[in-house]
């Protein structure tokens, strides 16, 4: 049993069937994040209206690779867990587990995010359809202690064809989807807030490099010009591929 007032943060582990405390956080701070200030006051002013116990949203962070949605929710766990914030990590393939999770942790006075990362479903995969329950409640309400926050790079969290918006249909000036299309939106519409995330550009790229570089004593033309030689071999100016030009160039200058 996990004692969640010194514990901040767990993993579900499946074939255990148990919760597993994590002790080596990533240490991210919010002030680390750029590029991404709207993004970052939203979720920062939904999880504090959650924390203050007022009504709040569940979260769906979707967009580019490596623009830092994994990382902002890392960062709210190490800014607000001295006020009670709490996470639950929870794989796809876990997430009919999710209920017997939500059970245990329900009375509790702690206020918990389960944080699903890299959240995508296929067209004939048939979990997402059990993730719909666990965001809005079936005969009992959800508990008004947990929230789900979940990350992935698409929008509705299912596949799109060009073939679905065939059925689609302008009715007395609106807009009227397709039914396959509908069952689409439904699952992402869940999600009270949802937060764009774009691929950012070289400025933005380069004032990530210079964050991690503070005491390059050398030209800083050349480390922009090495991080973005970095950037156009792997095809991505992002938080992500800025960390890991960080990671083979730290001694650089």
């Amino acid at each position: 049993m996990i004692d969640w007032n010194s514990t901040i943060a767990a993993i579900w582990r499946q074939r255990k069937e148990t919760l597993r405390p994590v002790f080596q956080i990533d240490p991210i701070q919010l002030v680390e994040l750029l590029g991404i200030d709207v993004q970052k006051d939203q979720l920062i002013l939904n999880t504090k209206r959650f924390l203050a116990g007022k009504p709040a949203n569940n979260a769906l962070l979707w967009g580019a690779r490596g623009t830092g949605k994994s990382s902002l929710i890392k960062a709210l766990l190490n800014t607000y867990h001295a006020e009670g914030l709490r996470i639950i990590e929870v794989d796809k393939q876990d997430l009919v587990c999710l209920p017997d999770i939500v059970d245990d942790i329900r009375e509790l006075p702690q206020r918990f995010i389960i944080y699903c990362d890299d959240l995508s479903f296929e067209s004939s995969d048939s979990q997402y359809k059990s993730l719909k329950s666990v965001l809005e409640g079936s005969i009992e309400l959800p508990p008004e202690n947990v929230l789900v926050y979940a990350t992935s790079n698409r929008r509705h969290l299912l596949p799109e064809h060009m073939r679905e918006n065939l059925d689609t249909r302008l009715v007395d000036g609106e807009v009227h989807y397709s039914d396959a299309i509908e069952e689409k939106i439904s699952l992402s519409d869940r999600f009270g807030l949802s937060l764009a995330f774009y691929p950012q550009n070289a400025q933005s790229y380069l004032e990530i490099v210079d964050s991690l570089f503070p005491d390059v004593s050398g030209d800083r033309q050349l480390l922009h010009k090495a991080a973005l030689d970095f950037a156009h071999q792997r095809a991505s100016k992002s938080g992500r591929t800025a960390k890991q030009f960080y990671n083979s160039f730290v001694d650089f200058g």
